[in-house]
Parts: C-alpha cells; structure tokens; sequence
C-alpha cells in the first residue's frame, strides 16, 4: 500500500469545524482510494501568553480531529521539531516510504526530511495571496521547494486573472469533499432551526446561513498599484440585503473582534442574525450540524479572490452544496469551470444578489437538488483527488 502524508493545520487552529472538515476531506478522500494516509502538522508552543508548552486546546483538537477520522495512529504532531508519537528511526522510515505529500497551505516548512520525498504538492488555499507574497520574495523557497503546484483558484495563470505566477505551473483543483459525509438531516424550509432563540423567533422563507469571519485570516494586501481590502470591505457592501429580503432569514456564525463592534450593531441593526461561530462551528459534528439545518448559503469572498478573478470557490460552500443546500455567493469568475444558475448562483451587485435569492426561494426544492448534484458531479473526493493523482502519476 502507497504511504501518501497530508500535511495541515488543526491545532493551530483549535476550535474551527470548517477548517478540520478541510484538512480531513483531504485525508480521508485519499484514505478512500486506497492509500496509507498519515497526517502531519507542525506547531510552536510559542503561545504568546507568557505560559511555556503548547495549548493544552490545541493538543487535544488535533487528538479528537484525528481520531475521529481513524488517524488516531497514523497522526504526527511535530511540537517545536521534536516528533511527537514516533521515534527519529520511525519518523526519518516515514519520509522514505512515502511517495507523495499534500502540504496544505505550505504547511510544512521544507527541510531534508521533506526533501527525501518524491512528490511534494503544495495545495493553495488562498489564491492572491500566496502568489503575491511569492513573487516578492516573502515566502522564501516555500513555494519553489515542491515538486507540484495545485491552487483552488481555478483561474490561477488563465487569461483574465492577473496574479502574478513567475515559474511556477499552478494547476486548478476543486476542494474534496467525502460525499458520505453529508447527509440530509436537517430539517424542512420553514421549520425552526439551530440558533439560541430559534423557539421565540419566525423563520419565515429561506434561512440563508454562513460560517465566516468579518476581516479574513489576513490583512489588506498590495501587488504593484493594486490595492486589496479585507473581507469586511465586501461585508459592507451588501450588509443591506436582509432589509431588501424581509421574507427571509439571513444569519452568519461570524467571527468579529470586538473592536469592530460597531460594525456587528449594524449588521444586526440591517437584519443580520449573529451566532458565535465557537459554538455553532466550534467541532467537526457542530459544523456539520450547522450546514445541514440550513436552508442555504449566502455569503462574501475575500476582495483579492473576487477582484483579480481568482476562479476561488469555498470549502464550505462545497459542504453546503453537499448536504443539498444552495449557494448564493460572490462571484470570483468561478463560474468559468462550475456551472452557475441551479444550486449555486453567483452575484456582483446587490441587485444579482437580490436576485439570486428569489430565484433560490422561488424554487427551492429544484435548487436543492441541484446543490447536491454539482457537488456529485464536481467536488466528490474521489473525482478531485483521482484527478490530481492521475496527474502526478501516483498510484495506490
């Protein structure tokens, strides 16, 4: 059997369903085609805090993400450089007999035991930002150290989108996600739904929820005379749909700093229902949970994905479309590789994203089906990750 590592973030980020959900579908989609999959992250007991060794939270996410998805033996927590669960013989063995690496994100600064493996993938996540931060030289040779360069901006080096790519041959790849995942157990449109004050509040139409958070994992950003906001830029603009939609519920399990507090008072004082995105998505089965007693999705993309034209569409939108719960999202010319108009429908200006939602409400049960449908047909694990290994010519 073919030892394939993937290598991510989860204790450092504790707390985040959606981003474990990432991580896993990679390695549980590999799992599925037959691979020895061992999954890997590296984490700083740096804290911050003044208190020395690494957050206790942050050790015991990493241990209940991975056991939940049969990694508990096949998972690795490098902890400052030093190999957490394995011995130096086994962990120098584990690079030797592997054949391939999916680096998440980069994750996993290269070294000599990274070099020992044939096939290095670096999946991009964040298409902008990592190509920007390439071509000026700040990401040293994190990006030039793989073998193989996928991108989930699916427009990344095509005519149109004008990120900057250098060398590097950035090939598209879909998100995977592990359809039998996804059920259907939530409720009916119309029904109450999962919220603190479900029981004493109406939900009338279409419940429209997001997991997401007000300014992004980063701050604005610049390539050459252009200049990229943050997502709260792209909150801003269409804060108003819940007033133009009052037959509907719009909620978001939003991450903001209290800082921005202003902010959150005119969301909610737009019509905006806010939920803690620590409770409503704060496990695997919490953010699952949430998606699925979802009516749909509406949500905003980060500004460099939508205005450089990145082709970038969300793992959680993946999910939502999983679970048979349509997507009204900003459109980041996505819509040149995945069909737009049932299931999923894309919006530029307020007045499309009006739009969309009526044609969402109008006929929801057609939507619904078509929001599963695109996820069978484009985001099953087994279609994206068979694809990519095809590629690289690795096999089980």
């Amino acid at each position: 059997m073919t030892t394939v590592i993937v290598a991510g973030a989860l204790a450092n980020k504790p707390g985040s369903g959606g981003e474990a959900w990432v991580r896993m579908s990679w390695a549980r989609g590999l799992a599925r085609l037959g691979f020895d999959v061992w999954f890997v992250e590296a984490l700083t007991s740096d804290r911050g805090d003044g208190i020395a060794g690494p957050d206790p939270r942050a050790m015991e996410f990493f241990d209940a993400v991975t056991r939940a998805n049969a990694l508990g033996d096949r998972s690795v927590l490098v902890v400052d450089g030093v190999v957490r669960g394995l011995d130096p013989e086994e962990w120098d063995a584990l690079a030797d007999d592997c054949a391939l690496l999916v680096n998440i994100s980069g994750h996993l600064e290269p070294d000599e035991w990274f070099h020992r493996i044939p096939h290095r993938a670096y999946v991009d996540l964040d298409p902008g930002y990592t190509q920007i931060w390439d071509s000026r030289g700040l990401l040293g040779d994190q990006v030039s150290a793989h073998t193989d360069h996928y991108t989930v901006g699916l427009n990344v080096g095509r005519p149109g989108c004008d990120l900057p790519t250098g060398d590097v041959r950035w090939r598209p790849t879909l998100q995977p996600v592990v359809l039998e995942d996804w059920g259907d157990r939530a409720t009916k449109v119309g029904e109450a739904h999962a919220g603190p004050d479900a029981a004493e509040r109406e939900v009338a139409g279409v419940r429209f929820t997001t997991v997401a958070s007000w300014r992004g994992a980063f701050g604005p950003i610049e390539d050459g005379d252009r200049h990229y906001g943050v997502k709260a830029h792209e909150w801003r603009r269409f804060r108003a749909l819940p007033a133009l939609l009052p037959a509907h519920c719009f909620e978001a399990a939003l991450a903001i700093h209290p800082a921005d507090g202003d902010d959150r008072t005119l969301l909610e004082s737009a019509g905006w229902h806010l939920e803690d995105p620590a409770e409503r998505a704060g496990s695997l089965e919490a953010f699952r949970t949430y998606v699925e007693c979802s009516d749909a999705e509406f949500s905003v993309a980060q500004g460099v994905y939508v205005e450089t034209r990145s082709g970038w569409f969300s793992d959680r939108s993946a999910r939502y479309l999983a679970a048979g719960r349509p997507v009204v999202v900003q459109d980041t010319g996505f819509r040149d590789s995945i069909p737009e108009g049932e299931g999923a429908l894309a919006f530029e200006t307020m007045t499309d994203a009006v739009a969309a939602v009526e044609t969402i409400a109008d006929d929801y049960a057609r939507h619904s089906s078509a929001a599963r449908q695109l996820a069978e047909t484009y985001f099953d694990s087994d279609r994206v990750l068979g694809s990519m290994l095809e590629d690289l010519g690795v096999s089980p």
